[in-house]
């Protein structure tokens, strides 16, 4: 219950803050666009760091990678990652990451938001090794300030997220 009242916070909050505040989403970027250029880069970012992270859990002590998940299973876990990364991405790249764009520049700014990421994802999964999401944190918060809009930060996360159903060394 706690993980629904979490999510249904992170997902709406956004929304209600520009609602009462009578600002536009799309000044949090919380507007989807797209663009070839996007999708390029997504992709770039995608194969850069998902092939390096494959052959890392591949080799991962004790755990025999990529896992055979049942079909049911894997459908399952794909909507949860592709739910989670739309709730997570509007509130951290979106709204987060624009709350502080007045209070310090992109060079801090996505480091830190990466930061605050890293760390609530212990609250659900309090095994240290949730840390590393910094790391995918960081392009992400590239990928938001990059176009002003969280799609591409929403599309790399999805594409991690199934990714880790057979890589993830968890």
């Amino acid at each position: 219950m706690k993980e629904f009242v979490v999510a249904a916070v992170m997902l709406y909050g956004p929304y209600l803050w520009c609602f009462f505040r009578r600002k536009s989403p799309g000044r949090y970027g919380l507007r989807l666009m797209w663009s070839r250029a996007m999708a390029v880069e997504v992709l770039y970012w995608t194969v850069g760091t998902l092939i390096p992270l494959t052959v890392v859990a591949l080799h991962w002590p004790g755990l025999s990678l990529p896992r055979s998940v049942p079909l049911g299973s894997v459908c399952m876990f794909a909507l949860a990652g592709v739910t989670a990364a739309c709730i997570e991405e509007v509130f951290f790249r979106g709204w987060l990451q624009s709350i502080l764009r007045p209070l310090c520049p992109a060079v801090a700014r996505v480091p830190l938001v990466a930061l605050l990421f890293a760390i609530t994802h212990l609250f659900f999964h309090p095994e240290y090794i949730y840390l590393a999401t910094f790391f995918p944190g960081l392009v992400m918060g590239i990928l938001r300030e990059r176009y002003d809009t969280v799609t591409p930060a929403i599309l790399y996360h999805g594409l991690g997220n199934l990714w880790a159903i057979w890589f993830f060394p968890l």
